[in-house]
């Protein structure tokens, strides 16, 4: 595989509606699904007259968040004026947090359980929070242009969590995300739901060069409308080929060309450009009058942090010790959210066989969660069940394959594994009974005697399916390395 002829620098900028009841400077709901324009007021309408008031608990939802991205948060924020204007945007500005965040210089460490790259250590600019906009909705059918906004938006607190450009490739991107957003939700600062704009995702993407005069650089785009993770990934990747194609016809330095800001079109795949990107001189920041600065104290931080939850990773390096399971297989479980995690510890500390817990979970409790569509709650049989399947098969008692067949029927009949295994007749097998099996069988097929002393054992296949027939409750595990130590001795 031939080496890139570019380095792609990626760094990603994210907006996290925080779950609050109300807005960040008034009390109008912030539920999602209302009709359009019903949850304002004269605050986030901007009326004149009226004066903001800061809601306490979504700086608490902010703190959280920052110590869980080790973020230092400072004495003292302050809030200002971001100027500019869209058609969603009442107020002609946006109340945010320029020079003084609330918190700044933190990381975000970041690995693949497949080992497609390198651990990385991904740094955080600063986390500050701000009102966000309203919502302008375009209706482009044939024969009409029409725009209408829907204010209800307007004035729900954002967290805008920006990145160092750290990292390297669309996949690492992907990673950089999937693990912010599962802090998030083991958090509970925010439901991270993409499809109703609770996180939105911003990429800065440009490309390094070596060439013969030395490295050069390609202008920063932004791309912004990505509804996905995987959106992100296929634009970070169509917009590294595009600008290397552009720059291998242009060869335009880094100060040729201005930052630009481009959409990405998912239907065709393809990244579109929309204007030149703005500096901050652009937004005319100055400092917010009607709202006092904001002070924490060194208490109240510390509080914070002793607050926070078990965390993804350190989450999954203890299911790693305490359960003797792959990284893999941690990864998986921690992935689909605490409920499963909590159902696979009441599984693994009942059936007594962390693996064989997280084989269950991942191959048969995921899968019919898929097919049914639904979570982990609703799931029919309770990890207290379940464990008595798991201890039966970790107990010889029953093979996987039968196994799985009560595993169906406890989903659909609601009984217990031991009740299940009763009525299909499935017992486990005395070690005397199937060592005689074991000897009738070899001394029957002296030719597979004959294979395994010589070395062949997948002989013992054979004698696998004739002792099935003669009782199905054999394991066949048990069974086949039974046969192999005697055959050696006849």
């Amino acid at each position: 595989m031939s080496e890139s002829p570019y380095e792609i620098i990626i760094g990603l900028e994210v907006h996290v509606q925080l779950a609050t009841q109300t807005k960040l400077f008034c009390r109008c709901s912030t539920k999602y699904g209302a009709p359009p324009n019903t949850q304002t007021c004269p605050v986030c309408l901007a009326m004149p007259g009226t004066l903001p008031v800061m809601n306490r608990h979504a700086f608490e939802l902010a703190m959280q968040t920052a110590c869980a991205l080790n973020l230092e948060i400072p004495r003292f924020t302050k809030w200002d004026r971001k100027n500019y204007y869209y058609p969603d945007l009442p107020k002609g500005y946006q109340i945010s947090q320029y020079d003084l965040p609330m918190s700044q210089n933190g990381y975000l460490l970041i690995s693949d359980p497949k080992g497609q790259f390198e651990p990385r250590k991904v740094r955080i600019i600063r986390a500050h929070l701000e009102e966000d906009a309203g919502k302008s909705m375009h209706d482009e059918a044939a024969g009409k242009a029409d725009s209408r906004i829907d204010l209800n938006r307007t004035g729900t607190p954002l967290l805008e969590i920006v990145s160092e450009p750290d990292m390297r490739s669309p996949l690492e991107a992907k990673a950089y995300l999937t693990e912010l957003k599962l802090i998030l939700e083991y958090l509970g600062v925010s439901d991270c739901n993409m499809q109703e704009g609770s996180l939105r995702v911003d990429a800065n993407v440009n490309l390094h060069l070596q060439t013969p005069e030395g490295k050069v650089a390609t202008p920063i785009v932004e791309i912004k409308n990505m509804n996905s993770f995987r959106a992100v990934e296929r634009a970070i990747a169509y917009e590294a080929e595009r600008q290397y194609e552009v720059w291998q016809e242009t060869k335009q330095k880094i100060g040729d060309v201005p930052k630009q800001t481009r959409g990405w079109d998912d239907q065709a795949q393809v990244t579109r450009g929309q204007r030149h990107k703005e500096e901050s001189s652009d937004y005319r920041y100055f400092p917010e009058p009607d709202l006092a600065p904001v002070t924490t104290t060194e208490a109240e931080v510390a509080a914070v942090a002793a607050s926070l939850c078990e965390l993804p990773r350190q989450l999954r390096e203890r299911l790693e010790s305490q359960y003797k399971i792959p990284a893999y297989d941690a990864d998986v479980i921690v992935n689909q959210g605490k409920k499963t995690v909590d159902y696979y510890e009441s599984l693994a500390k009942l059936g007594g066989d962390g693996k064989l817990a997280s084989n269950w979970v991942q191959q048969e409790v995921l899968r019919i969660q898929k097919e049914r569509g639904i979570e982990i709650e609703a799931f029919p049989i309770t990890a207290e069940r379940l464990a008595g399947l798991v201890k039966a098969v970790a107990g010889k008692e029953i093979d996987g394959t039968r196994a799985k067949d009560v595993f169906a029927e406890m989903l659909d009949s609601g009984k217990t594994a031991a009740d299940v295994m009763k009525e299909m007749g499935i017992e486990k097998v005395d070690d005397s009974e199937l060592e005689n099996l074991c000897r009738e069988l070899l001394e029957a097929n002296p030719k597979v005697v004959s294979d395994l002393k010589e070395g062949t054992l997948k002989a013992v296949g054979v004698l696998i399916g004739q002792a099935k027939k003669k009782n199905p409750n054999i394991d066949p595990g048990t069974f086949r390395q039974m046969c192999i130590d005697l055959a050696t001795k006849m």
